[in-house]
């Protein structure tokens, strides 16, 4: 059980030395940049509300987020001197994954954006999250209290379009084939 435990806890160190080094290193092919993916940042109004719905709805897993001081976040122009913890989530655990980082700034006297339609602002407007089957997506979401705004819609052949809002009303669209109807 010990030498279990010490393999599991030498190959963690290892995927996160991998980590390290991989997010260093550049794409070939693609010059100034050092991953393919991107993270996104949400300002959400309750973190613990989003992490809940990106968590239990859609099915990200949480991995170590980062604080950020009141002077870090002042110097460089995140926000007013005000100091937050981001949350990190990631659909699958590799180290060029896209991240999802949630976060709330307390104090701060956030804005709702107007997200009935994509159209409706201007800026980012949603998360397009491939899944592998629609029909267990919905029910994951249902099982976690969140209606989608929408049946599935056929796209094309057996992929379909669902759309869930997290508790600010941010769009997130599934897209994938319905496996298990």
């Amino acid at each position: 059980m010990k030498r279990h435990t010490i393999l599991i806890a030498l190959l963690a160190c290892l995927v996160a030395l991998c980590f390290i080094v991989g997010a260093a290193q550049p794409i070939p092919g693609k010059a100034g940049f050092a991953r393919s993916t991107i993270d996104i940042g949400v300002v959400v109004s309750d973190v613990e509300k989003a992490a809940a719905f990106y968590t239990q709805a859609v099915g990200f897993t949480e991995v170590p987020g980062f604080d950020v001081s009141a002077s870090m976040a002042g110097d460089s122009g995140l926000t007013d001197h005000k100091a937050f913890k981001v949350r990190v989530f990631v659909l699958v655990q590799e180290a060029t994954a896209t991240r999802l980082k949630l976060m709330e700034v307390p104090g701060a006297a956030s804005k709702k954006v107007d997200n009935q339609y994509i159209s409706s602002s201007l800026g980012f407007s949603y998360l397009t999250i491939l899944v592998t089957d629609t029909a267990a997506a919905v029910k994951k979401a249902k099982q976690a209290g969140v209606e989608p705004v929408n049946k599935p819609y056929q796209l094309g052949g057996n992929n379909y379009l669902t759309i869930l809002k997290d508790p600010d009303g941010n769009l997130v669209e599934l897209v994938g084939p319905m496996k298990n109807q």
